[in-house]
């Protein structure tokens, strides 16, 4: 979350893999925004386990093993 008055995000590249302050590429290459470079540089690795409880979740509401 920010503090007061920091209106500053990240994004992680996907073409570069690495951190952007602020919006530098184009959107195609960005996950974001995070309120944190550490959030940012850990992008990846976040919507990785958010798309294996997606699809955990799939499968139970489908009703599959």
């Amino acid at each position: 979350m920010h503090e007061a008055g920091d209106t500053t995000e990240y994004y992680f590249n996907t073409q570069t893999r690495m951190v952007e302050k602020g919006r530098l590429s184009p959107w195609e290459h960005l996950l974001g925004p995070y309120d944190t470079f550490e959030e940012a540089s850990k992008a990846l690795e976040t919507a990785e386990k958010r798309s294996d409880a997606w699809d955990e979740a799939d499968a139970d509401w489908k009703g599959e093993d």
